[in-house]
């Protein structure tokens, strides 16, 4: 019979007990596997007050830009190791992108963290800009800004549409060391993508699901 009590694990060529290896554990604060290796993004909804009704205010990505050139979004970027949360990303790179004062985005509160793919993290916030504030978009980064009635969206369902993504493993990959070999089952993760189209403007991707959760939120 196994004694569970005698057992050892080796590792390299130290011999732990289960008692040593407890103890190892016992006090670790769990975190995201390999978070070093995650890009945070911070993203703010900014509120305004336009014609005595509550908009939403959108940017047009520029299309110089490398990443999703011309795609409609909010202001945010990469949260930065000087930042001291990612609170403050958003306000920041609200005020950048916009040319403004960070002062002038307030009652700022966070959304529901998004992870969109593995390597990336999301958190979107939703606050206030300034009544009458005059914005200068920085031209690098945004081609355009507008606004949209909060009512719409709350008025508004967006169609659903479903992108499959499929495994395909490298030339190199040790089929010989799975069950099924090349004929391994794969399974096809299904990805649900949303459109919003106000007049001539399209919103869609992560931007779309964040705009949902908020609304979501707000119906609760």
């Amino acid at each position: 019979m196994y004694n569970y009590n005698k057992a050892c694990f080796i590792l390299g060529e130290k011999q732990l007990d289960p008692s040593t290896v407890l103890n190892k554990i016992k006090d670790h604060q769990p975190t995201l596997y390999k978070e070093e290796k995650i890009n945070k993004y911070a993203v703010l909804l900014p509120l305004m007050e336009k014609n005595d009704k509550t908009h939403l205010l959108f940017e047009v990505r520029s299309l110089n830009m490398r990443s999703q050139p011309g795609d409609v979004c909010f202001p945010g970027g990469g949260v930065e190791e000087s930042d001291p949360d990612e609170k403050f990303s958003a306000i920041r790179e609200t005020a950048e992108e916009l040319g403004i004062s960070q002062t002038d985005v307030h009652d700022v509160y966070p959304l529901d963290i998004m992870i969109p793919t593995p390597e990336r993290m999301i958190y979107p916030f939703v606050g206030q800009l300034k009544n009458n504030l005059k914005l200068s978009p920085n031209a690098s980064e945004v081609a355009e800004t507008f606004t949209i009635p909060l009512n719409y969206f709350l008025q508004t369902k967006p169609k659903k549409y479903k992108v499959s993504l499929k495994a395909i493993p490298e030339d190199k990959f040790p089929f010989h060391l799975i069950i099924g070999g090349k004929n391994y089952d794969w399974r096809m993760r299904n990805v649900d993508q949303y459109f919003y189209v106000y007049h001539d403007k399209v919103i869609w991707g992560l931007t779309a699901k964040i705009i949902l959760n908020f609304i979501n939120l707000l119906k609760i």
